[in-house]
């Protein structure tokens, strides 16, 4: 991880004397027109120098005592070095109303250009606090326009770094139409060029929208917050009394509300974790993903996958030990780690191919499916759908959580989300049944009956409607109940019923699993059957666009 640069980057270059930036006031009187070509290139640095200052120096250093880089220095560390390419550096509002007309800032308070990540092309926009608080303004917004259009027509991925304080006021209606502007675009990109936002301070009111319209939002601890309404207006309205990170902090959001995807100790680290994800994303949705050797061989074997599953049914395991036993080294990222932790989902590499991972997780709630963990997993599958990354999908499901609470929260909805998520999505899909797959829950998880590609099972797998201890008393009801001994001959059935039905080799009989596999040869299976897929052709109906449960 790279260390963000120091202050003195910012410092006004020996070109002359400047003019105070603290107080700016857009006050340069251009050369005139007879003056030497050396006197209007001394102009323009001087006013490129202006620009670099933002709000200016006075401001910046009360950014440093908040904890927080600049929007500069962000990109700094975002982007490779010396790639940095500006757009409209010069650019100042047009406001007259409020005092306005005496505070111009170049730039007008957010950094825009384009750079590159690992020698890719990306579009970034960071927003610059010491300007106006970062407020948008209709400069503002057509700075964000012009470089999400440009990423469009190059198809390359959007990275938004905000640090805002909200629509500026002063420009009433006009800046709120910026908003609109940009959330368009935000709808527009989405499944065609990967976007990406990083909140690295306050991102209130409309502005939070387009963050939430893009692919993946990252937070930092202490700093970030993200609100429709702030905790003053929530106090008077609702009478609650919260403060910002309560109401709207990084852990919030990415542990509560789902809303976040990615949680970061600091502003480094946030920036580093966005060049690894997008080490995994291809640059649109008509690329491919990239590739990446780490040299681990594609024929290796983990004995250790043989007995990860427990002999007892109901004892947990984490599905993140098998997951690292058959992925790329050190290749998972995982995202929303935080948030509904009964199901996981990330991107990996299998043979140096990008791969999204979608996993049960039986340590928690039995890795069971309920609203959350259906929410989670129905975005992550279609955004790898819309980009060409094939899905790897590792099942232990129970089934749906029951509850009034779930039923009352529209977990038939919900559910319906992942499924119809796996059942749209044409990338190659492979799904590996590691131990339960029980009633409609099976059927969802990209079952061979929803288009699944390649679907394996493990020697522990159980395929049925439900479990031995579910189905026992439903059907030989009767039965238990006329017995002398109910206990014994409830658990003589519930034996017979699992050795006849606890096991994948019916499923195997009729091809709805490809084939039953040793678990330490996953590893091997998954990536010959995605070296087969790598040329899947398959298509939906033409349509204008489905009607996703939402």
């Amino acid at each position: 991880m790279r260390t963000p640069a120091p202050c003195t980057c910012y410092a006004v270059p020996s070109t002359g004397p400047m003019s105070d930036v603290s107080h700016p006031t857009d006050g340069h009187v251009p050369a005139p027109a007879s003056a030497a070509p050396a006197d209007r290139i001394l102009d323009l640095r001087r006013r490129k120098a202006e620009a670099l200052l933002g709000g200016g120096q006075r401001r910046i250093d009360q950014q440093h005592a908040r904890g927080k880089l600049t929007a500069r220095q962000r990109l700094d560390l975002l982007l490779d070095p010396e790639s940095f390419e500006e757009t409209d550096m010069l650019v100042t509002h047009r406001s007259t109303d409020f005092g306005l007309d005496r505070q111009r800032y170049l730039g007008d308070g957010v950094v825009t250009g384009w750079g590159r990540i690992d020698g890719r092309l990306v579009y970034v926009f960071s927003q610059d606090f010491t300007v106006f608080g970062g407020s948008l303004s209709e400069a503002f917004a057509e700075k964000v326009c012009k470089v999400m259009d440009l990423a469009m027509k190059n198809g390359a991925p959007v990275i938004g770094l905000n640090d805002s304080g909200g629509a500026r006021i002063q420009e009433g209606v006009v800046s709120l139409g910026g908003y609109a502007d940009i959330f368009l675009r935000n709808t527009l990109a989405s499944g065609v060029v990967p976007q990406i936002s990083a909140i690295m301070g306050p991102c209130a009111g409309g502005a939070v929208y387009s963050p939430a319209i893009t692919d993946f939002v990252l937070m930092v601890e202490r700093t970030s917050y993200m609100f429709v309404t702030g905790p003053n207006i929530v106090k008077s309205v609702t009478h609650e009394d919260v403060d910002a990170e309560r109401l709207g902090g990084a852990e919030v959001h990415n542990a509560t509300s789902g809303v976040a995807h990615f949680l970061a100790p600091s502003e480094p680290e946030c920036l580093d974790l966005i060049r690894r994800l997008l080490s995994y994303l291809p640059a649109n949705n008509l690329d491919d993903p990239p590739y990446l050797d780490v040299g681990d061989s594609p024929l290796r074997e983990s004995p250790e996958l043989d007995s990860i599953v427990p002999e007892q049914p109901n004892r947990p395991y984490d599905m993140r030990d098998v997951i690292r036993h058959v992925v790329d080294r050190d290749s998972f990222l995982e995202v929303q780690a935080l948030f509904a932790p009964n199901i996981v989902v990330g991107f990996s590499r299998l043979a140096g191919v990008s791969v999204g991972i979608v996993a049960q997780q039986p340590a928690v709630l039995a890795g069971v499916l309920d609203i959350d963990s259906a929410d989670k997993a129905a975005r992550f599958v279609r955004f790898c759908d819309c980009f060409n990354i094939p899905l790897v999908t590792f099942v232990d499901v129970p089934g749906f959580l029951p509850g009034v609470a779930q039923e009352h929260g529209g977990i038939i909805r919900h559910g319906a989300k992942l499924l119809y998520a796996y059942c749209e999505a044409t990338v190659p899909k492979l799904t590996v049944i590691t131990r339960k797959a029980y009633g409609g829950a099976y059927d969802v998880m990209s079952s061979k009956h929803i288009r699944g590609d390649v679907n394996y099972a493990w020697p522990t797998a159980e395929i049925a409607v439900m479990g031995a201890e579910g189905a026992v008393p439903l059907i030989f009801r009767e039965e238990i109940d006329a017995s002398a001994q109910p206990e014994l001959t409830r658990a003589r059935l519930i034996e017979e019923y699992r050795s006849k039905f606890a096991h994948p080799y019916i499923a195997a009989a009729r091809g709805y699993v490809d084939d039953v596999i040793e678990p330490r040869q996953t590893r091997r299976k998954l990536i010959s059957a995605l070296e087969m897929l790598k040329n899947k052709r398959d298509a939906n109906p033409p349509k204008k666009h489905g009607n996703i449960p939402l």
